[in-house]
This record gives structure tokens, C-alpha cells and sequence, in this order.
């Protein structure tokens, strides 16, 4: 299947009203990371499900025995395979058409609606609460792919990791801000007469209305592209997305440097995402820290993760993405040996921890954005992306399984958490040999100064 491009000129680039405009939908959709599946969502959804139990903790979604207690991460992992299924297809289609401004719309306003109906999640009402919640994460994915194939379009090579940088900023930035006034309105509950559940209700059901409002300012900055690849006769969007796919995946292997890359990642992100995610049970089960002192770290690692952002991009700009992004994963190593010698019962030092990894944690992800951002031929960035997400996805449950088995055979959260460096130090050893200007080069595109 061939496809025929289109002869209009791209708009310009590095346009700082588009830039700043695509930020903010980082800004929009964080709330729904940070307030409703970083906080709230996971302890309350459980809640709900456990009144609706029977007297052996089962509830039966579509008549299935379920444990109580396991019903949010089992809606977690569904809603993870759906978007391993469906974001290739979506991305293929938007870069077959001039619809990725409107399906990125489109999938953010169905995922703040989802939220937005969080409200209504009360008494036994379990299953709606994890359908919306399916429909939520699902239509975050999806609207992510969009927003992250817009990046090549709107940043010159040399401006790529800093615009990537300030997103991924912008976007710490915004889920602080709503996590803090959710933290200090939940916790004046009992002053204001409120009870729990529905102050727990009303914080969820704030991150749709954010999710929803903010994304009226990309909307309204980012132009509408007109397709690079026109429909071959007798295709449909639908069609061509399932065509494009097998395509895709069949011509990949002629990116060397991308496949090389794309390695690299799944296995340095892989750690990351797993530290990000069990951290607070290290600091819960092996620190003996109490819940309000983990909700207070996680709010400051919004806060720091701001500045750790911009603080790479700049360092990108001096020494290279490849060796900042390195240079995270040796702070990473470091981070996670130096947990193995915490004492317990001291939140400070745990603090100092998290701070650390705030610093290193945006600019690691928003580089690596943006170095995958270069090795993708043109006309194909949707789909490209689509791939890097689903990759991350896909093997997200990597890590946590290391982590799970090291903890078995060990009884210590310690040696589990140190275990983690395994996916960084490979990481490591695979980055050298990624050559980004020849990787750049074989996807058609200009590489930047720096590299």
C-alpha cells in the first residue's frame, strides 16, 4: 500500500504562541494523573466496591468473582490492554487525516466527561465507578498520542527538547496546583460539614471540570496540519488504520536506531515508572511513614518536578539529550541504592528522596519525548507515538514483577526497590549505542546541533 503526499507547505515552526498553547494541555490532563489515579480514586473506588461485596469480599462485575480489593487494579490492567489495542489504529488514522486537533479533542473531552461523572460514583455503585474510570484512562491514552505527534510539528530539532521540557514542566506545574486545593479542601471537610465521601466525590469530579476547561487553550492555539498522506481509492479511515498499522510494524525494522532507542527506553522507563509507583509503599511498609506524610511528598514532587524539567531541558541544550538523559539514570542507580540504607521512621530523609527523583523524573521522560520525537519519518507521527506508548504500556508490568519476586524471596522492600537499578544500569549499556543524527537521518529528518 502506497500513499500519495500532499503538497502543502507545513506551517511555520517554533511558532511561541502554538508552543506555549500545547503546553497547557499537559496542564489540563495532569489533574486527572495526580488527583484522581495518584489519590483519590484508587482507596475510594475500593471503598465502594467493598460495600457492595458479599460476605466472602466478592463482588461480580458481569457475574466474575472478584476480590473486593483487586476490582480498581484489575480496571487499571483492562483498561492498559485496551489501549494496547486500540492506540496504533487511532494513530495511524489521525495521520491519514487532518483530524488530530479534533480527535485530540475529542478523546479529552470524553475523558473529563468520564471524570466529571466520578461524581455520581456512591454508595455500591462500583461498576460505574470503573467503567467511567475504563473510559477515563482509555480516552487519556488516547488524547496523549495526539498531543505527543503534535511535538515534531510545532519545534525545530534544536528547540525539541526544550519545548518537550517545558510541557512536561508545565504539566507537573498544573496537577500540583489542583492536588494541593483538593488536599486542603478534603482535609477542612469536617469544618465545612461535608462528609467523606462526597469530598472525595467533589475532588474527582474537580479534575474533569479542569481536564475539560484547560483543554480550550490548545484547542484554540494549536492549527489544524493538513494530512502528509492522502487515502488510497477505495480505503476507509478505519481501514487504512488496521493497514497502516501492519505496515508500520513490518517496515520498523528498517529504523535500526529507533528499534535501538525504543529498547533503551522500555527498560530505563520501565524502572522509572516502577519507583514512581511503589515508592510509597517502600515508604509505607519498610519507612513506617503514615499516610499524610506520603500525600505531602507527593504533592511536593509535583512542585520540584517543575524545575527538574526545565533544569534538563537547559542541560540538554549544553551537553546533549542522550548524555542528560544518562546522566538521569545514574542519579536513578544512585537513587535507589541509597534507599537500601535508609533508616526508618525518618521523614526527612525520605523527603530528600523523593525530592531527588522529582528532579530527575520530568526530565527523563520529557528527553526522551523528545529524542524518539526525531527518529520518526514524517506523515507517521501519531502512529509512531501510538507505538511509544503502548510499548511503555505494554511492558509496565516488567519491573513491578521483578520488584514483586524480589520481595518474595527476600521479605525486604529494601532489596526489592535496589533491585530496581537493574533497569537502569541496562539502560545505560544500551543508550552509548544509539547513534540520534544517524537515527534522525534514517527517518528522513534534520538531527539538531546538539545530540
Amino acid at each position: 500500500m502506497t500513499a500519495q503526499t500532499t503538497a502543502t507547505p507545513p506551517p511555520s515552526i517554533d511558532d511561541r504562541h502554538e508552543q506555549i498553547g500545547w503546553y497547557f494541555y499537559d496542564w489540563a490532563n495532569s489533574s486527572f494523573i495526580t488527583t484522581v489515579v495518584t489519590v483519590f480514586l484508587g482507596p475510594y473506588l475500593t471503598s465502594v466496591a467493598r460495600a457492595a461485596a458479599d460476605s466472602n469480599g466478592l463482588v461480580y462485575p458481569l457475574g466474575i468473582p472478584v476480590a473486593a480489593g483487586s476490582f480498581f487494579p484489575y480496571m487499571v490492567s483492562l483498561s492498559v490492554l485496551l489501549q494496547v489495542f486500540f492506540l496504533p489504529v487511532l494513530g495511524a488514522i489521525a495521520d491519514y487525516s487532518q483530524a488530530k486537533k479534533f480527535l485530540m479533542g475529542l478523546f479529552a473531552y470524553v475523558g473529563a466527561g468520564a471524570t466529571l461523572g466520578m461524581y455520581f460514583v456512591e454508595g455500591d455503585h462500583y461498576l460505574l465507578g470503573g467503567v467511567l474510570f475504563l473510559i477515563a484512562n482509555l480516552a487519556y491514552g488516547a488524547s496523549v498520542v495526539f498531543y505527543h505527534a503534535f511535538l515534531p510539528e510545532i519545534a525545530s530539532p534544536d528547540r525539541r527538547d526544550t519545548v518537550s521540557s517545558q510541557g512536561w514542566a508545565v504539566g507537573y506545574l498544573g496537577g500540583g496546583l489542583l492536588l494541593l486545593v483538593n488536599l486542603l479542601f478534603y482535609n477542612s471537610r469536617a469544618a465545612l460539614s461535608i462528609p467523606t465521601d462526597v469530598a472525595v466525590r467533589i475532588c474527582l469530579a474537580s479534575a474533569g471540570l479542569w481536564w475539560g476547561l484547560f483543554t480550550i487553550i490548545p484547542l484554540l492555539s494549536i492549527r489544524r496540519r493538513g494530512a502528509v498522506k492522502r487515502l488510497p481509492p477505495g480505503e476507509h479511515f478505519v481501514t487504512v488504520g488496521f493497514r497502516q498499522l501492519g505496515h508500520t510494524v513490518s517496515q520498523i525494522r528498517h529504523y535500526p536506531q529507533t528499534l535501538l532507542f525504543l529498547a533503551a527506553y522500555l527498560l530505563y522507563n520501565d524502572g522509572i515508572q516502577a519507583v514512581i509507583a511503589l515508592a510509597s509503599v517502600f515508604g509505607a511498609e519498610e519507612l513506617k511513614l503514615d499516610q499524610g506524610v506520603l500525600i505531602q511528598v507527593i504533592l511536593m514532587v509535583q512542585f520540584v518536578a517543575f524545575f527538574g524539567a526545565l533544569a534538563f531541558g537547559m542541560l540538554a541544550r549544553r551537553i546533549g539529550a542522550k548524555q542528560a538523559i544518562m546522566l538521569s539514570l545514574v542519579i536513578w542507580t544512585g537513587v535507589v541504592i541509597y534507599s537500601y540504607f535508609m533508616p526508618a521512621g525518618v521523614p526527612a530523609q525520605f523527603f530528600m528522596l523523593a525530592a531527588v527523583i522529582a528532579v530527575v523524573m520530568g526530565g527523563s521522560q520529557a528527553l526522551s519525548r523528545s529524542v524518539f520525537s526525531l527518529m520518526i519519518p514524517a506523515g507517521q507521527e501519531a502512529e509512531y507515538f501510538s507505538i511509544y506508548e503502548i510499548s511503555e504500556r505494554g511492558t509496565s508490568w516488567l519491573a513491578p514483577l521483578f520488584f514483586g519476586l524480589a520481595y518474595q524471596f527476600t521479605a525486604s522492600y529494601r532489596v526489592a526497590l535496589v533491585s530496581l537499578m537493574v533497569f537502569f544500569i541496562a539502560g545505560l549499556a544500551i543508550l552509548p549505542l544509539v547513534n540520534i543524527k544517524r537515527a534522525a537521518e534514517e527517518a528522513g529528518n534534520q538531527a539538531p546541533t546538539h545530540v
